[in-house]
């Protein structure tokens, strides 16, 4: 990309597009411009099935689809099998998915077909970029895909909005493509030989789905640190074990990183330094001390996942493909496998994030094992529950997430009459990963109240620098101690906290930047 990330701008060549550049078009509606480079790329690859098209029969260009590419189709009604394929294919159900998601999909496509190994013409890739820049976004529903050849259904849902049919969300509402596409100013196009295979075949929802979530990850692992940091001060536990020489006996690099960003969020914590001296407490529990080993393996997956993403944005999905010599070769790359893999890694790591935030605030909670906290934090134990239930809250979603931990890409169905005999499943890896990841955030906003609470109760005595900002603004939505009240709105308020990463600016401030 020539722009760089968040500018508001990303010019389209093909390669280079980055998770970032996913990202900003998606979630910042980042403008998008087709690069000279790609559309000559283009021009190329479609005189080559231009040629072929008078040729022998080719799969995609005179034949059926899947189990029906053995049936010829006559030259006149070629163009005709294109609309019939982006048509029949749209044939999704249940609620729309995200429109992030559709916005990343459409990104993704439109990346592939400007690598020039499509053989779609220069204005298809056009008249998906007019979409996003329009902010018109194709309606495509929850079921359809099983990630065989890629992501039919979604695609199609999508490329049917090109045609001016199907529905499509602008202006703040549902509405008819042709009548959004006469508003932006935008006409229906036609497709052409191979295009309708071009524009659905591919993995790109589950692609962009999986690029977002890792957008996410990043922010929630640093998060999960920083919730940490403040539980070790509510709970007065020791950073004895986060030391650098001790983490450098198990040279792990996610584990590393985890207990450094402890030790900066720690550093001069006078809670920390009162009990350092004559603590009876031979050591910390595991879901204290064990912290940089759960969060620092979630890092090293999420590495993994990153490096997966990143060879997918460099790939050329389609089938068949367009070679540079002119072949047109038939190819199995719209496969999901290797998306489907990491996603489901990805989701077994995070939810072991969840399960031992649970268990950090279940022992703050628990009187017998706080080290001198009320029963469950409340103003008034008995007449007060405090922070009870909003623990349960996180409890179901931490048990949620290890069902959503389990893995969707280990199944299989045969479709298309045994044509398409082993699928990929990772269109529900991932969305079931964008389950988990809602919930993960609401576990740690769940910790942030409580583990708040349990610093503000040990005043007289300060927090560190840090996690002092961190709890500054937490309090500027959640307030402190005393008696019950309305709690949902309050956890809510936490969520939102961490979903704008509000507390990063805060301990910024104070020389605090976590990895």
């Amino acid at each position: 990309m020539s722009e760089p990330s968040g500018s508001g701008h990303v010019d389209l060549d093909g390669p280079g597009v980055s998770i970032a550049d996913v990202v900003a078009v998606a979630r910042h509606d980042a403008s998008v411009t087709l690069t000279e480079g790609a559309i000559e790329r283009m021009s190329r690859s479609r005189q080559v099935v231009e040629r072929l098209a008078e040729g022998e029969p080719k799969y995609g260009i005179s034949t059926g689809f899947g189990a029906l590419a053995n049936v010829s189709i006559p030259p006149e009604r070629r163009r005709d099998l294109q609309t019939a394929l982006v048509r029949s294919h749209a044939a999704g159900m249940g609620d729309p998915v995200e429109n992030e998601v559709v916005r990343a999909m459409i990104l993704l496509r439109a990346r592939t077909l400007a690598l020039g190994s499509s053989g779609a013409r220069p204005l298809v890739a056009q008249a998906m970029i007019d979409l996003l820049n329009a902010q018109i976004t194709p309606m495509v529903p929850e079921y359809g895909s099983l990630g065989a050849s890629g992501d039919l259904a979604p695609l199609a849902h999508g490329a049917l909005a090109l045609l001016g049919e199907g529905q499509v969300f602008y202006a703040d509402a549902w509405r008819p493509a042709a009548e959004a596409l006469d508003a932006a100013g935008l006409a229906p196009i036609s497709l052409v030989e191979k295009e309708g295979l071009a524009v659905t075949n591919g993995t790109d929802a589950i692609l962009g789905m999986l690029c977002l979530a890792i957008d996410d990850s990043e922010r929630l692992l640093q998060q999960a640190d920083m919730v940490t940091a403040l539980t070790v001060e509510g709970l007065l536990a020791t950073d004895g074990p986060f030391a650098a020489d001790l983490q450098a006996l198990r040279p792990q690099p996610g584990q590393a990183i985890s207990a450094a960003n402890l030790r900066a969020l720690l550093h001069d914590s006078p809670i920390v330094a009162s009990h350092k001296i004559d603590d009876s407490r031979v050591q910390d529990a595991y879901s204290v001390r064990c912290t940089p080993a759960v969060h620092g393996a979630a890092r090293d997956t999420l590495d993994h996942v990153r490096r997966v993403a990143g060879y997918e944005l460099a790939a050329a999905i389609d089938n068949p493909m367009v070679l540079p010599d002119g072949r047109v070769e038939s190819c199995g790359n719209f496969h999901g496998a290797p998306l489907g893999f990491a996603a489901d890694f990805l989701a077994i790591a995070l939810a072991e994030v969840g399960a031992i935030a649970e268990r950090r605030m279940d022992r703050m909670l628990d009187k017998n094992r706080s080290h001198g906290l009320p029963p469950f934090l409340a103003a008034e134990a008995g007449v007060d529950s405090g922070l009870m239930i909003g623990h349960y809250t996180a409890a179901g979603m931490a048990s949620e997430n290890k069902r959503l931990a389990a893995p969707a890409s280990v199944d299989s169905l045969p479709t298309s009459g045994m044509q398409e005999d082993h699928v990929s499943m990772a269109w529900a890896s991932v969305r079931k990963l964008r389950k988990l990841i809602d919930n993960l955030r609401r576990i740690l906003a769940v910790e942030y109240v409580i583990a708040a609470r349990a610093v503000d109760l040990r005043a007289p005595l300060e927090p560190a620098p840090a996690t002092g900002a961190a709890i500054a603004v937490l309090r500027t939505v959640v307030a402190g101690v005393g008696p019950d009240r309305y709690l949902a709105p309050e956890l809510a308020a936490a969520e939102e906290v961490l979903r704008a990463d509000s507390p990063a600016e805060a301990m910024a401030a104070h020389g605090v930047v976590l990895d």
